[in-house]
C-alpha cells in the first residue's frame, strides 16, 4: 500500500552566479534601430524604457540610458553615431563617448501586434560581439526583458525554479539524465531557462517521466504520484529473530499433483525410477507431500 507522504520537494532552479564581479560596470543603451534608421516609435521609446529597467536590474550594473547617449552624441556633435546599424567599431567608439564598459545595440522588427528585437552586446575595449540575443515582445515565458538582460549580461543566472510534489519518500530524481540524488525538502540545483527531461525513480514504483518547460524567475509546479508495481507474494512467514527463542521458519506447500514423478510419468508414458534413489526416499521417509518446517 503506497503511504501518502504528501511530501512536498522544491527543486531551486535560481539562484547563484558562479562569478561575481568584482566592479561595477556601465552598459549604455544605444539607439533602437528599425530598418537601418532610427526607430522614435512611442512603442520604441517603451521598448527602451524597459530594457534600461531591465539591465539596471543585473547585479553590479549601472546603465547610461539612451536618452544620456542621444544628449552626449549631440554635443560631441558625431550624428553618424545615432545609427551604427550593428558596426561593433562604430558602437565602441560610441560607448568610449560616453564612458561605458558595454554597449547594448537593438534592431527592431516584426509584424502587427508580435515585435521582436535583435540585441547585441559589444565590448568596448576590444570592440567586438560578446554575445547576442533577441527579445519577443510580450514572451513572458522567456522573461521578457528582465529575461533578455540577463542572457546577455549574466546567462549563468537566466534560470527559473521547479516545484514537485511526491507523495512517496525515497524517490531520486533525474534531470536531463544528470542524477541529481534522493529527492529531499529544499534540495537546490541550477540549470538554465527551458525545456528539461525530469524523471523519478523508486525500486518499489514504475518512473515518472515528464518534458518540464521552465520559465525564468517563475516556479513550475510538478505534481509526481508513483504508481506502485503489482504486489508479489512470498513463501517465507516466521516469528521475529530479534524476541527471544525467535526463529524465521520458510514452509514447503505441496507440490500440485500434475508436477508429481508418477504424473509426469503418465503423461509421458515413460516411467524410468532409480532403484537406489527410490529406496534412498523410502528409507528416509521423505515424501514431497509434507510440509515441513527448516530453519537454523
Amino acid at each position: 500500500m503506497k503511504a501518502m507522504l504528501g511530501i512536498r520537494i522544491v527543486i531551486t532552479l535560481a539562484a547563484l552566479a558562479s562569478v561575481a564581479h568584482a566592479e561595477p560596470r556601465t552598459v549604455a543603451l544605444a539607439p533602437l534601430t528599425a530598418l537601418g534608421t532610427e526607430d522614435t516609435s512611442a512603442s520604441a521609446k517603451a521598448i527602451q524604457g524597459e530594457l534600461e529597467t531591465a539591465l539596471g536590474g543585473v547585479e553590479n550594473t549601472a546603465v547610461i540610458s539612451t536618452k544620456a547617449v542621444l544628449e552626449a552624441i549631440k554635443k560631441a556633435k558625431k550624428p553618424q553615431l545615432r545609427v551604427c546599424e550593428g558596426d561593433p567599431t562604430c558602437l565602441a567608439e560610441l560607448g568610449k563617448l560616453v564612458g561605458a564598459d558595454l554597449v547594448v545595440a537593438g534592431e527592431a522588427g516584426g509584424l502587427g501586434d508580435v515585435q521582436v528585437v535583435y540585441l547585441e552586446l559589444i565590448d568596448v575595449s576590444t570592440a567586438k560581439g560578446v554575445r547576442s540575443t533577441t527579445l519577443e515582445v510580450g514572451n513572458t515565458a522567456e522573461g521578457g526583458a528582465p529575461g533578455a538582460a540577463y542572457r546577455l549580461l549574466a546567462p549563468d543566472q537566466y534560470t527559473g525554479t521547479m516545484t514537485l510534489e511526491l507523495d512517496t519518500a525515497g524517490a531520486t530524481v533525474y534531470v536531463d539524465g544528470k542524477k541529481l540524488g534522493k529527492a529531499t525538502a529544499g534540495k537546490a540545483i541550477s540549470f538554465g531557462v527551458g525545456t528539461h527531461a525530469l524523471r523519478v525513480t523508486h525500486p518499489e514504483f514504475h518512473d515518472f517521466v515528464r518534458f518540464v518547460d521552465v520559465g525564468f524567475h517563475t516556479d513550475t509546479q510538478v505534481p509526481v504520484s508513483l504508481k506502485q508495481y503489482p504486489i508479489v507474494s512470498t513463501e517465507m512467514t516466521g516469528t521475529d529473530p530479534g524476541q527471544p527463542g525467535g526463529k524465521v521458519t520458510y514452509i514447503d506447500h505441496p507440490t500440485p499433483w500434475y508436477r508429481k514423478w508418477w504424473a509426469i510419468a503418465a503423461f509421458s508414458g515413460i516411467i524410468v525410477v532409480g532403484a537406489a534413489a527410490t529406496a534412498g526416499l523410502i528409507a528416509d521417509g521423505v515424501d514431497s507431500d509434507t510440509v515441513r518446517p527448516v530453519g537454523p
